[in-house]
C-alpha cells in the first residue's frame, strides 16, 4: 500500500475512527529530549558499531568499553526529560484515543510522562542486573561508584551518543574499572536487550497480544529497521489493520502505510490532542 500524503487532520481522523490504537515508538521520539537517534533520514545507521550481547557477556574488555562510555554519557541520559511528544501520547491514552504503547526506546521517558499501558520492548537503561546472582540496582546508584573508581575519566567531556553512550578515547579504557555486584562480585549489565540478544519471550508474548487486540497501528519516530519493531507492521498488514506513521524520514514499512507525516513528533502529537479534544472531533 502506498503511503498517502497526510495532514494532521487526517491523522486525527485515523485515531478517532479506531477504538484500539497501538502506538509503537522509536528513537526519533526522544531526540527532542536531547538523546541522539541512531539513524539519518534515510534510515542509515550513524556512528559506532553497537555492542553485541554475547560479546558483553564473554569479554572483560567489551564490558570495560561499555561501562566507560556509559559513565561519561550517563549525565546526558539522566537529565533527559519527557518532551511534548511523550506527554501527548500519555494524554491520548488518558483520553481513550490510544489503547497501549510499545516502545523500542530504553530511556524510560514514556513512563515518566505518564503512559500507563506500556511495554518497554528493549528494556530500561535506568535498571541494572547482575548476571550471576540476578540482584537488581538502579543505574543512578552506580554512577558514584564508577566515578570514584575512575576519577581520571569522571570529568571527561564527550559527544553524547544514543542510549546514554558517549565517545571515549581507547587509551582511557585500559585502566578502567567496571562496576561489580556488591552482593556477589558478579558481572553487571544494563537491563536492556543488546544487539544479538532476543527480547525476553514473556515480553514478546505480551507485545504480540497487544498488536492482536489492536485495530490500528501508529508508528512514531522509528525507521523500523530493527525487525523487533518492523514485525508489528507486518502483523498489522497481514491482518488488514491500517498503519499510520509520524517519522522525519523513510521507514522500512513505507509501502505498508496508509498515512504518514514526515514532521517532528513533538510538534504533531500535541496538535492531535487538541484536534481530538475539539467539539467537532
Amino acid at each position: 500500500m502506498a503511503a498517502l500524503a497526510s495532514t494532521e487532520e487526517g491523522l486525527a481522523g485515523f485515531l478517532a475512527r479506531h477504538s484500539r490504537v497501538l502506538v509503537l515508538t522509536g528513537a526519533g521520539l526522544s531526540t527532542a529530549s536531547g538523546i541522539p537517534g541512531y539513524r539519518d533520514k534515510d534510515g542509515v545507521r550513524r556512528g559506532r558499531t553497537p555492542i553485541q550481547g554475547p560479546e558483553f557477556r564473554r569479554s572483560d574488555a567489551v564490558r570495560r568499553r561499555y561501562w566507560a562510555r556509559s559513565m561519561v554519557g550517563w549525565p546526558t541520559m539522566s537529565r533527559a526529560e519527557p518532551n511534548a511528544g511523550h506527554r501527548a501520547i500519555a494524554q491520548l491514552e488518558a483520553n481513550g484515543h490510544v489503547a497501549s504503547v510499545i516502545t523500542q526506546n530504553v530511556d524510560g521517558l514514556h513512563q515518566r510522562a505518564g503512559s500507563k499501558r506500556l511495554i518497554e520492548l528493549h528494556g530500561n537503561l535506568h535498571h541494572v542486573i547482575c548476571l550471576d546472582c540476578h540482584a537488581r540496582y538502579s543505574r543512578a546508584s552506580l554512577q558514584p561508584q564508577l566515578e570514584r573508581a575512575n576519577p581520571a575519566l569522571a570529568s571527561a567531556l564527550a559527544q553524547p551518543l544514543p542510549d546514554g553512550d558517549a565517545a571515549v578515547e581507547p587509551d582511557a579504557l585500559e585502566d578502567f574499572h567496571a562496576p561489580q555486584c556488591v552482593a556477589c562480585g558478579g558481572v553487571l549489565k544494563p537491563d536492556v536487550v543488546f544487539f544479538g540478544d532476543n527480547v525476553p519471550a514473556e515480553r514478546t508474548t505480551l507485545a504480540l497480544a497487544e498488536m492482536e487486540a489492536a485495530d490500528a497501528l501508529l508508528v512514531v519516530g522509528s525507521s523500523l529497521m530493527v525487525f523487533s519493531g518492523y514485525r508489528f507492521c507486518r502483523m498489522a498488514a497481514a491482518a488488514g489493520k491500517p498503519i499510520a506513521a509520524i517519522n522525519a524520514g523513510m521507514t522500512r514499512a513505507d509501502d505498508l502505510l496508509s498515512l504518514k507525516l514526515e514532521l517532528p513528533a513533538q510538534e504533531v502529537l500535541p496538535r492531535l490532542v487538541d484536534l481530538l479534544s475539539a467539539p467537532s472531533a
